[in-house]
């Protein structure tokens, strides 16, 4: 009886205070307050009119404007904006994941000639700035007739968000087991078979992982997309609201923008607080599994 009710009611131990992890939790919390507030102040903000985001900038306004968010989908055009940058990054990371995992099964699992230096150039490509290849971009695309053309932009996202995808996941690939990949060639399988069938679904977590980053990269992408759109119907968000905070310098409809910064900020917050755990699995696998 005393046996069970020791076991039964364990004994909780708690941690001693330290006053050596004082610092680190004030900063941590100086941390979260510089990036919490940003975003209070902004959705404040997003329910007031012009004259109170001047007048009273720092307190929530006592009579939300809500038709500041229809006015910015339909007057500013932002939601067009808003369907045109779903558009790009979906097409964007079906081809970087689809392209990007091919390459780095084929790096992480055969050994050919010129594996390394093949691997080498695309992390060194990680390290390319985007800004010292927008001249010869442009003059590359126009003379294939890419620029003010989706076609031109999601070739150019691709293209710069293959050398990371190809790190991460070469990395993932390489620490899962052979075997499986043994055992379904001697169940007569193609490589082709094992990559799709066997593999990929393995490698879910390294996909989702690379999937995420590239989502946030390319959602808020800016100057490539200055440079290769000019029309404004094809506008992404970032270029909607560079060209909205543009028109406020003649205008005064305040609220409206900072209903379309909030417009432009909820998919990544839903992105993120969804797949953060995912994120981390993704990042860690390899490092566990090795």
């Amino acid at each position: 009886m005393s046996e069970q009710k020791i076991m039964g009611n364990p004994k909780t131990k708690t941690k001693p205070f330290s006053w050596s992890s004082v610092p680190v939790h004030a900063i941590l919390v100086v941390y979260a307050v510089i990036v919490i507030y940003p975003m209070v102040w902004l959705l404040s903000n997003c329910l007031k009119n012009s004259t109170e985001v001047f007048t009273n900038p720092w307190m929530p306004t006592l009579t939300p404007h809500w038709d500041n968010f229809p006015r910015a989908w339909n007057q500013i055009s932002i939601g067009t904006c808003f369907v045109n940058s779903v558009f790009v990054t979906a097409v964007t990371m079906f081809f970087i994941l689809l392209i990007g995992s091919m390459a780095a099964y084929a790096l992480a699992r055969f050994v050919f000639k010129g594996r390394e230096v093949l691997q080498t150039t695309f992390i060194g490509g990680m390290m390319f700035p985007v800004f010292l290849g927008i001249v010869p971009l442009f003059l590359m695309l126009a003379k294939l007739n890419l620029l003010d053309n989706y076609v031109g932009l999601i070739t150019v996202y691709v293209a710069y968000s293959l050398p990371f995808t190809i790190f991460v996941l070469t990395g993932f690939f390489r620490t899962l087991p052979h075997e499986l990949a043994e055992a379904g060639m001697i169940d007569g399988c193609s490589q082709f078979t094992v990559f799709w069938r066997i593999m990929m679904p393995i490698a879910k977590p390294g996909l989702i992982a690379a999937g995420i980053f590239n989502f946030f990269g390319i959602w808020n992408e800016y100057p490539l997309a200055l440079v290769i759109i000019n029309r404004k119907e094809l506008y992404t968000l970032p270029l909607g609201i560079a060209s909205l905070v543009m028109q406020q310098q003649y205008e005064t409809d305040w609220g409206a923008l900072f209903a379309s910064l909030v417009i432009v900020m909820i998919p990544s917050l839903i992105v993120y607080l969804f797949f953060q755990r995912q994120i981390t699995e993704g990042l860690t696998a390899g490092a566990l599994k090795g």
